[in-house]
């Protein structure tokens, strides 16, 4: 494991810092958490900057090293977040850079690096829970279309969204994890019902997604059919691997916000919450070099993480949570009020140890994947 930079790396960077110093105070303010097409119009079009600037590409034609580092900067230089680039440049776009055909690259990689294309996510399921193999959703083959019926839950930026990665079940008689196909989904097809779903922190960020006998064309199928388990490990790895690092880097700058909040409030005489903040500290200090060391074997590995980003995520959800506790902790009555971004991100990290796959499929995957224990009830 390498955890240092070479000096094009931190020539790299030091560009990358320059040109953030000098873009971001012209940029306007953000538009309302709770405006979707605002946010969509928002975040692609810094997107479009990052593009004519040379630095949109960093997500897939440049390294492991160098993605770090522009999620890093771009994080802690308080450029605005991927937002509702997140599933196009963090999920399916990297899935489709690795699994995908030439003429897909050609067609999908680039509206999402200009920030002209938003994707969402269709994985979960009303009924499958956490069992992702579970899922229901049918896609039957008609000549050169898949008809695909079903519904999926938790669909990430589903009423901003051009285009869906989308799991389907293709053989229903096949073991699970192996009759599942991995499809790109125009989101203008008839047949397509979006249900916006309002969270605990009043965003609707996800969607409910019907579908009833909605055409896909064949063409759209990344990998091939009945393969869509393994494509969606590549989904998952890059989810779970890199996709929360500049989460990582604000996480970090709140808890030195917070240290500053208890120092001006008093609460830092309290013993307990320095410990606390200390602990928490030390906490993503360590889950900083984590990163380093999955993006060190994605580098040996051909530029995929690997199942260390399950250790990652299993540890950063509760890190997160334990990090917005400590915030309530400081502000104490305040932080009952839900105009605080601190307070509605504490209600937001409660979903963590949900998203991207539960605290108990990580576990799993810990468990059999890197430590080779036996599988439950053997």
């Amino acid at each position: 494991m390498d955890l240092t930079y070479t000096e094009e790396e931190e020539e790299f960077r030091a560009r990358l810092r320059a040109w953030l110093a000098a873009v971001l105070p012209g940029l306007p303010p953000g538009p309302d958490p709770l405006d979707w097409p605002g946010r969509r119009a928002y975040d692609t079009g810094w997107q479009r900057m990052l593009y004519d600037a040379g630095y949109a590409r960093v997500h897939w034609d440049a390294s492991a090293t160098r993605r770090l580092i522009l999620l890093e900067e771009t994080e802690r230089a308080g450029a605005p977040y991927v937002g509702a680039n997140f599933v196009g440049l963090l999920h399916a776009g990297p899935t489709i850079a690795a699994e995908g055909t030439g003429e897909q690259r050609a067609r999908w990689l680039e509206p999402v690096l200009r920030g002209d294309e938003v994707w969402c996510q269709g994985f979960s399921e009303p009924d499958a829970g956490s069992d992702l193999a579970a899922l229901r959703t049918r896609a039957v083959r008609d000549g050169d279309a898949y008809v695909v019926s079903g519904a999926k839950i938790w669909t990430s930026h589903a009423q901003v969204a051009d285009w869906c990665e989308l799991l389907v079940r293709t053989d229903p008689d096949a073991p699970r994890h192996r009759g599942i196909t991995w499809l790109a989904m125009p989101m203008d097809a008839p047949g397509i019902t979006v249900r916006p779903l309002r969270t605990l922190a009043g965003s609707e960020e996800f969607a409910q997604l019907f579908l009833d006998e909605v055409r896909v064309p064949v063409t759209h199928r990344v990998g091939a059919e009945n393969d869509g388990w393994r494509v969606t490990m590549v989904t998952l790895s890059y989810e779970r691997g890199t996709a929360f690092v500049g989460e990582v880097v604000a996480c970090r700058r709140v808890l030195v916000e917070i240290a500053r909040a208890a120092h001006k409030n008093g609460t830092w005489d309290d013993a307990e919450i320095r410990r606390r903040l200390g602990a928490l500290h030390a906490e993503f200090a360590a889950l900083w070099r984590l990163i380093q060391w999955n993006v060190s074997e994605a580098e040996r590995g051909g530029g995929v993480p690997g199942v260390g980003g399950s250790v990652f995520k299993l540890r950063y959800s509760h890190a997160r949570q334990e990090l917005y506790d400590a915030a309530a902790a400081v502000l104490g009555p305040d932080a009952l009020d839900l105009g605080r971004e601190w307070t509605r991100d504490r209600l937001s990290s409660l979903s963590y140890t949900i998203a991207a796959g539960t605290s108990q499929i990580q576990r799993n995957i810990v468990a059999e994947r890197i430590l080779g224990l036996p599988k439950g009830g053997r």
